[in-house]
């Protein structure tokens, strides 16, 4: 949804290894074209929409496919990808979603005039091009690819739908681990009022969110414009679903692309590679090979075109690790064999540091004072996570400058063998508040010696404790596929403040971690 402009600031990105698989290549390959061809498309109340579209001079009808642009660009996004299908025989339009650039209107964020809108130019499409009205694929980057997704449970039209760095629960997006994200909505909103025209809607969801008010009518805002709501209406329609998202994605967390992909029903595939939000595909952008953009081109060859790619036979669960491997699963259970759960055991008074692994112990504590930040920290939204997907290095922590006195700290025994966690860590820490709200932040690192390199973190907040009594916390990572090295160690730190979120937490207050505490670590 946010502005990519960083997408376009990367352009090395996103040389992963190719898929092992025999591409179909259709016979329409290198089509003479029309050139592109810019119109104004007039939706329902009135609203101009600017849009260009492109075609081959062959004789139709064509498949189609209409591409959606993300938050701050305009139809102009997709020009390199819309120009390659059309050389392959497909009517390709791109628009400006309303209150963008020079299309009228406010900016709906994916509500229910976008989703109408989306069926216009449908419409204008099959009336003015020689588009097949049986054969139509939707997609997107961001906020074009969250509008696709929803517009597939409405227009039944829509045969498949190629879905990029999208979100499907907004919701989570905006509060998971019932934390805000202000770096994230900051970025929407700055990118709103300098590129679109807000509406007041919008405007007053931001402001609320901001001031922590009025969160109901928030979330039943983000709802509306979740595809997670209209996972049956799609289901019904039975579009063919393309989800290609980033691990590290700082706006649009991995595990709600695991959860919609696995209550779809129609043929669908999940692709997951490191990086952040729409810097993995952000070559292809700009015409440039490109994996994701590969499967979006098969994809829609097999589910528009109707041409045989293969890709329908093919493991439909695509994860690329830390070492840049791609591997095939036949569903997202099977990612991983197993579970391995390393307990949280005392903190030692010498170093300030507890052992992870073994049984979980209970009877010793560590008391920490929140609202003050260590060293272990997640980065800046967008440009941390982009930047180790272009030179491989995460965030690196020195762990004895983490600070004791703000955070608990564990580490395992050297790993002989390594390990390759494949799916969602989870934490269950037992914690003993002095307020009744707060906020925790977890960071999985990869230590060589005294540094690490961050694998995961996530944050989890809490309200209604009873001051002085045990509270159990059951924090869930973001998905990931990533080999930790042979005779390296896992570090776990736990802390009360990042500045990707805002907490709950009071300045000086206390917090008490004790156990029984564990890490459960899904393992191939």
């Amino acid at each position: 949804m946010p502005v990519l402009l960083l997408s376009l600031l990367v352009p090395l990105v996103g040389s992963a290894l190719p898929l092992r698989a025999t591409v179909a290549r259709t016979a329409l390959a290198g089509l003479p074209t029309t050139g592109f061809r810019f119109v104004d498309i007039t939706v329902g109340d009135g609203t101009v929409l600017k849009a260009n579209y492109i075609a081959p001079t062959t004789p139709g009808p064509h498949p189609a496919v209409i591409f959606i642009s993300s938050w701050g660009l305009n139809d102009l996004e997709y020009l390199a990808q819309a120009n390659a299908l059309a050389q392959r025989g497909y009517v390709a339009l791109s628009y400006t979603p309303r209150g963008f650039w020079a299309s009228g209107g406010g900016i709906d964020t994916a509500g229910p005039a976008d989703i109408a809108d989306a069926s216009r130019v449908i419409d204008w499409m099959l009336v003015n091009t020689q588009a097949d009205a049986s054969r139509i694929g939707l997609a997107g980057v961001s906020y074009g690819a969250g509008i696709s997704l929803i517009v597939s449970g409405f227009d039944s039209r829509v045969k498949a739908v190629a879905a990029l760095s999208c979100w499907t629960d907004l919701v989570a997006s905006l509060f998971g681990g019932e934390t805000r994200r202000p770096q994230a909505v900051a970025l929407l909103d700055v990118a709103s009022r300098l590129l679109g025209r807000p509406s007041a809607e919008l405007r007053t969801t931001i402001d609320n969110y901001y001031a922590n008010r009025d969160l109901e009518e928030i979330i039943a805002w983000g709802k509306v414009r979740s595809a997670s709501t209209y996972v049956q209406r799609i289901n019904a329609n039975a579009p063919a679903i393309l989800l290609a998202n980033a691990f590290g994605d700082s706006l649009f967390p991995s595990n709600q692309l695991v959860s919609f992909y696995g209550q779809l029903t129609g043929p669908k595939r999940l692709e997951l590679a490191p990086g952040d939000h729409a810097v993995v595909e952000a070559t292809g952008l700009a015409g440039l090979p490109n994996h994701v953009w590969t499967s979006v081109t098969r994809w829609m060859d097999q589910y528009v075109a109707g041409v045989d790619t293969g890709i329908s036979r093919e493991p439909p669960v695509v994860l690329r690790t830390n070492t840049n491997a791609a591997e095939g699963y036949a569903s997202w259970a099977s990612i991983s064999s197993g579970v391995q759960r390393h307990g949280l055991g005392a903190i030692r008074l010498l170093d300030g540091t507890g052992p992870l692994g073994g049984a979980p112990t209970s009877g010793s504590s560590k008391v920490i004072w929140s609202g003050i930040d260590t060293t272990a920290d997640a980065g800046v939204v967008l440009l941390t996570n982009g930047l180790q997907a272009l030179t491989g290095i995460p965030p690196v922590v020195w762990l004895p400058g983490v600070s004791r006195l703000n955070a608990g700290v564990w580490t395992s025994p050297v790993m002989a063998r390594g390990a390759s966690i494949r799916g969602s860590a989870t934490l269950r820490l037992r914690v003993t508040p002095s307020t009744s709200a707060g906020t925790v932040v977890a960071y999985l690192y990869d230590l060589v010696g005294d540094f690490g390199g961050l694998i995961i973190h996530v944050p989890l907040s809490w309200k209604g404790a009873t001051p002085g009594m045990p509270l159990d916390l059951d924090l869930v990572f973001p998905a990931t596929a990533y080999d930790v090295p042979a005779l390296h160690r896992l570090a776990l730190v736990v802390d009360t403040e990042d500045p990707l979120y805002l907490d709950a937490n009071t300045t000086g207050a206390t917090l008490s971690l004790g156990g029984p505490s564990w890490l459960d670590l899904p393992v191939r």
